[in-house]
């Protein structure tokens, strides 16, 4: 996939069919359970949905991103996917067999839009850097393991089955607001983009870590000869 500055962009474009918008903090703020549900289907790996698929008898050891994705394509497509996909319409697609490869793939044939899996790799990858997210390849190294990590999980599940919770979003915003490295308020947070935010979340980060590592080189607590260039570097935080 091919690198795009997202830093003054409202979408990520795919291709001439496909575009992941990139809407702004205050659009997220009007629908963020519903919004990072869907980041959270369209970029779950198996193991982020183990105890669902193992309820319906499958093996998420044996399943790729990709087909976890068809199997989850029908909740999606009852959803209301604007604030990612814009005007696309996911009802539209339905799945085919491509004849070049013998694979499934969705497809809209009055427009001829198709989501394979390089497609659908490609809007994974373009959330997640929208989202700072990180794809998780672990695998179990044996069937004990498995199981015992089904099992964390389904009982994690089931303790924050009937918690409450509050907006992370919220929570960020009122944090950054207070912080004198971030010079927005409260109403110029909701015009950014969520990559802006995004990226300002971790900048700010990564300038508090630097400004707490100098006052230990400079009261004598932190050795600066035990630092990387990276930590001694504020300005970027990759």
């Amino acid at each position: 996939m091919a690198t795009q500055n997202l830093l003054y962009k409202t979408e990520y474009k795919i291709n001439e069919f496909i575009q992941v918008r990139i809407p702004t903090v205050g659009d997220v703020l009007d629908h963020e359970d519903d919004y990072y549900s869907m980041v959270s289907m369209l970029t779950a790996m198996p193991i982020d949905m183990m105890v669902q698929l193992d309820d319906i008898g499958i093996d998420f050891t044996k399943i790729n991103e990709y087909e976890l994705f068809i199997l989850m394509f029908n909740a999606l497509r009852g959803k209301d996917t604007s604030l990612i996909f814009g005007e696309l319409d996911l009802k539209a697609f339905k799945p085919v067999v491509n004849p070049q490869n013998d694979m499934l793939v969705l497809r809209d044939k009055d427009t001829g839009a198709t989501i394979d899996r390089a497609i659908q790799w490609q809007i994974a990858a373009a959330l997640r850097k929208i989202h700072h997210l990180k794809r998780d390849n672990r695998k179990p190294i044996n069937s004990e393991t498995k199981d015992y990590l089904i099992e964390r999980a389904r009982t994690k599940m089931r303790r924050n089955r009937n918690k409450t919770t509050d907006s992370q979003l919220e929570e960020l915003i009122v944090a950054l607001v207070n912080t004198e490295q971030f010079h927005y308020g409260f109403e110029g947070t909701r015009e950014l983009s969520i990559y802006q935010f995004n990226e300002s979340v971790h900048q700010v980060i990564k300038k508090i870590d630097y400004d707490n590592r100098m006052h230990g080189i400079y009261s004598g607590t932190v050795s600066a000869k035990d630092l990387s260039q990276n930590d001694l570097n504020w300005l970027t935080h990759k």
